[in-house]
């Protein structure tokens, strides 16, 4: 079969959805940008995606699949759980954005096909956003590691705060590691996406960003042991380099982690526990506790969430945890259910990634860059359609005359 060949418009879609989730709130930027304006570029940027999606895909050819269905599931919830205005009218607003990212993801579903075109679209895009964070921190070191932030790498050309800057190196350096594995891409090219993406990584002192990465490529590596030597050899190497890191720079890790905080904070993830808690004590009706609240700004007596699921519950209630919860499920499954393959394996990472960083980042039930790390999987795992088979028309026979059949006899 020959896979339909993806328009380049697609790319610029990916890219406008990039920029749509990159958020309006953050640190300080070198030229003071207004929320207003910023928030009117990102959603202009979805209703651009919107409409080039449906002109690129104008006949509306789309892949049903489980992913996809159960988002709209969720896009419904959010609009019924949003309806009473509990939220205020900022609710309905963010059941349009969802709506539209949703109706692109629908639109761009028409090229999932289980390759990696996604995945190479999705490093370019964020590493160009890494790209505009280090130009930022060259241009001025003092905007881009305040003391507001602890000294912590942040968006000094966008606001773009120290957890976003480390979940977009995170995951653009385990699918380069991978498509290496796969010899997708040379080991110049991988280096040149690695290293700046490992740097401003640990720049900006994230822990979940650093866990999630190290936990899910093992297991995406883990994935591809069995059937590619090459991920044996690395996996093997990685686990000798993590020992003697270990060995030789316990004091100066550990430091690295705890970021001068101490113990207890550390405990308390960083004072997250205490907003979970008050959370969950709240008293809630039995709607509330079914359909939430309504969508808003992941926060809860003006403290940021930081936990999918928590937000989740807060927002869209226990039956938008419930939809969140299979879609994991789900694509977790069907990464598992399939053959050793370096799709198989960039899916198992973006899935497990997500998992992990979900416990202390909010993002799982509304427009974010979480949810397109789970659309490339959903791409990933998507079978490739068959090409249709044309019936060959059969060839009428043709009469033998009488003199050429006494001419083979003889």
């Amino acid at each position: 079969m020959t896979a339909e060949r993806t328009p380049k418009a697609v790319a610029t879609v990916w890219g406008l959805l990039v920029l749509n989730t990159l958020g309006s709130a953050g640190a300080r930027t070198i030229v003071p940008l207004p929320r207003s304006l910023i928030q009117m570029v990102t959603m202009g940027a979805l209703v651009l995606a919107f409409a080039l999606a449906l002109a690129v895909n104008v006949r509306l050819r789309i892949r049903a699949g489980a992913f996809l269905f159960l988002l709209s599931l969720l896009l419904v919830l959010s609009v019924v759980s949003s309806a009473n205005l509990e939220s205020g009218f900022g609710a309905l607003f963010r059941c349009a954005r969802l709506a539209l990212f949703i109706g692109t993801l629908w639109l761009l579903s028409r090229w999932w096909d289980g390759g990696t075109a996604f995945v190479r679209q999705h490093v370019r895009m964020y590493f160009a956003v890494l790209g505009s964070v280090a130009a930022g921190l060259l241009i001025s070191p003092g905007a881009a590691l305040p003391d507001l932030y602890g000294g912590r790498l942040v968006g000094a050309l966008w606001p773009l705060t120290p957890p976003q800057i480390g979940q977009y190196a995170a995951v653009i350096t385990g699918l380069t590691v991978l498509l290496l594995l796969g010899r997708r891409i040379d080991r110049a090219g991988a280096a040149f996406v690695i290293v700046p993406s490992l740097v401003l990584l640990a720049l900006t002192h994230t822990r979940t960003a650093t866990v999630g990465l190290l936990a899910a490529l093992a297991l995406a590596i883990g994935s591809l042991v069995l059937t590619s030597a090459a991920a044996r050899r690395f996996f093997v190497w990685a686990v000798v380099c993590a020992a003697v890191a270990a060995v030789g720079f316990a004091s100066a890790l550990q430091s690295w982690f705890l970021r001068g905080q101490s113990r207890e904070n550390f405990s308390n993830l960083t004072g997250r526990a205490k907003v979970w808690d008050a959370l969950l004590a709240e008293p809630r009706s039995l709607s509330q506790r079914l359909f939430g609240v309504g969508l808003g700004d992941k926060s809860f007596g003006g403290l940021p969430i930081d936990n999918s699921w928590l937000a989740v519950y807060h927002e869209q209630g226990l039956i938008g945890v419930s939809l969140v919860a299979a879609i994991v499920l789900v694509l977790g499954t069907v990464a598992l259910l399939r053959p050793p393959s370096l799709a198989r394996a960039c899916a198992i990472f973006l899935i497990s990634y997500c998992a992990i960083a979900s416990y202390t980042e909010a993002g799982l039930g509304d427009a974010s860059p979480y949810l397109l790390h789970l659309a490339v999987a959903a791409s990933l795992l998507a079978t490739p359609v068959a090409a249709p088979v044309l019936p060959v028309p059969e060839r009428p026979l043709r009469r033998v005359p009488r003199w050429a059949r006494r001419s083979e006899v003889s």
